[in-house]
């Protein structure tokens, strides 16, 4: 009988153990089904003819519409021009480069793809991407839904098991607000900053900053300056790629500026505005930093970011510093401000993600260096401010290593920008990141001509001239480190082989880097020469880590392995 009861009770625990979980499986999976099939982007109701958006193409490079131009220059930038109400926008861009939304479109697949082999995941992804979205939309002014609706008319149909073109459309732009929030990915460490009076030459104001965006080089390969005049709110200039009708650099017909830092928070349950489209409101219709704050604290955003602010009406720059659950705005003492990646302001001084952001990242050294350059350098004019964005060195011109993250310029940069605001003026970099000549724009000639004769709208005699130095020298050195660091991953993955003329040519072509060693340690560990890669992880550890994690990480390597060999550190 006892045996019995004994018997009874191990099936009823059983049967809890194995339950419960199926039952909160269950749960989870009726409450994700229902919040996929109940989510709703909010589609907007209007009948569109693209009958009315008919192009006349001239060459290669020139397609015009009743409501826009596109025009690829010869930088290699296409210049982007539209006019009209939402829709006449919208239906225009999209019209005008079709192509280029395409092939947006297939890079960012096919880099999903990359990442995550299983097609099974990636339709799992895109479920959890939809349910994670759900309410996005209401968000989103019916302005910018309308726009972008007309402009995903354009876009192919390949995809569409992801989701309709607008859904997909739409679900981009919150995109770059995940990556944003995945700092530990690195896939974001922008760098900018703003001077004035004293420390700019003739005391005008001066903004430059580095959009350190990386989801591959084919991603960065079409940038679009798009110019915009709609019906509502200011004219206004941005720097981005096909489709990405938010704004991440621009400017406005005011003189009003705006750059995005992604900061460090909790990673976010669900979305809300994406930033780029807040940064898109304020440059349409806020014409000074107040305005700009106001339309701020009105807006519900899911990711923590800092917004650099420069003003031609105020004079100066301040920086808005936002989070999902709060929002102050810092202004600098001195007539220079700088962000990176972590906030200044009281308001976050406590924040617990922040201090912890401020500890481990590379956003401090980041911030000092870009400090102690600007003071060298003081005052400051366009082609100084254009130096210091390209500038790889580490604190006191220290050599930390080609493509380090404490650096400026990691040399992932999809575009870099100078802005001079009390004269309308912005220099756009050209590929290969900031090495090529930064083109300069005039607001004035481009929102005064409908086209120009020369069909480009760029200034090229005010053009600052391409860093030759670099290119000659640290450009191919970047590009031959990347090819090598890829076979030692690949074969330290495969367990390969590597000609130790291989490895020395890895080790001498970047030599100053800590990752260099960490990389050549991890594939000595892969084929068993432990003694050796202990040597290996030792000697990234005197040089100049890009964080907490990287060195914790190495650490961690070496205590394992000096462990297992009986040797101390």
């Amino acid at each position: 009988m006892r045996r019995l009861r004994v018997k009874k009770i191990w099936l009823i625990l059983l049967s809890a153990i194995v339950g419960i979980p199926l039952v909160s499986t269950l749960i989870l999976f009726t409450v994700g089904a229902c919040l996929y099939r109940t989510a709703d982007f909010l589609q907007p109701d209007v009948e569109v003819n693209m009958e009315d958006y008919q192009l006349v193409e001239d060459g290669d490079s020139l397609r015009t519409s009743r409501y826009g131009s596109l025009y690829l220059n010869k930088y290699g930038l296409w210049e982007a021009k539209i006019l009209g109400s939402p829709i006449e926008r919208g239906a225009a861009y999209g019209a005008m480069g079709k192509d280029l939304l395409k092939y947006q479109e297939d890079v960012f697949v096919r880099q999903i793809h990359q990442l995550i082999s299983s097609e099974r995941w990636i339709k799992f992804l895109h479920k959890f991407v939809v349910v994670f979205n759900r309410n996005m939309a209401k968000h989103i002014p019916q302005e910018f839904r309308e726009e972008i609706y007309a402009m995903s008319l354009s876009c192919t149909d390949e995809y569409n098991s992801y989701g309709t073109p607008y859904g997909r459309q739409l679900n981009y732009h919150a995109a770059h607000d995940i990556g944003h929030a995945m700092q530990e990915y690195m896939l974001v460490g922008c760098s900018s900053f703003a001077v004035w009076d004293e420390q700019s030459e003739n005391g005008e104001l001066v903004v430059g900053r580095n959009f350190d965006f990386y989801v591959g080089d084919d991603f960065a390969k079409n940038k679009i300056l798009l110019f915009v005049e709609p019906t509502e709110g200011y004219k206004f200039a941005s720097i981005a790629w096909s489709g990405m009708m938010g704004v991440l650099s621009g400017m406005n017909e005011r003189g009003l500026t705006v750059t995005i830092n992604a900061a460090k928070g909790a990673m976010p349950l669900s979305s809300a505005m994406p930033i780029s489209l807040l940064t898109r409101q304020i440059l349409q219709y806020a014409s000074n930093i107040d305005e700009a704050y106001r339309i701020a604290q009105g807006c519900e955003t899911f990711v923590s970011e800092s917004l650099l602010i420069g003003s031609a009406e105020d004079g100066f720059a301040a920086i808005i510093e936002k989070s999902p659950d709060n929002i102050s705005i810092y202004r600098a003492e001195s007539s220079r401000i700088v962000c990176t990646n972590h906030y200044q302001s009281e308001a976050f001084s406590r924040d617990k993600n922040n201090l912890k952001n401020i500890a481990t990242s590379d956003s401090p050294y980041r911030y000092e260096r870009l400090n102690e350059l600007l003071e060298e350098l003081s005052p400051i004019d366009t082609g100084e401010a254009a130096f210091v964005l390209r500038n790889r060195f580490g604190l006191g011109g220290k050599d930390i290593g080609l493509t380090n993250e404490k650096s400026i310029n990691q040399f992932i940069a999809h575009h870099s920008v100078v802005f001079q605001p009390g004269r309308l003026r912005m220099w756009v970099s050209t590929s290969p990141w900031q090495l090529g000549e930064y083109v300069c724009y005039d607001l004035n000639e481009v929102f005064g001509k409908e086209l120009p004769s020369g069909y480009s709208y760029a200034l090229d005699e005010n053009n600052i001239a391409a860093d030759t130095a670099a290119l000659s020298s640290e450009y191919h050195r970047v590009i031959l480190y990347k090819e090598q660091y890829k076979a030692v991953k690949e074969a330290t993955h495969h367990k390969g082989a590597l000609e130790q003329k291989q490895i020395e040519e890895f080790v001498s072509n970047n030599p100053n880097y800590f990752d260099t060693y960490n990389a050549l340690g991890d594939f000595l560990i892969a084929i068993d020469e432990t003694e050796q890669a202990l040597s290996c992880f030792q000697k990234a550890l005197t040089l100049e880590i890009s964080g907490m994690s990287e060195r914790k990480e190495i650490e961690k390597k070496i205590q394992k392995y000096d462990k297992r060999h009986g040797k101390r550190l």
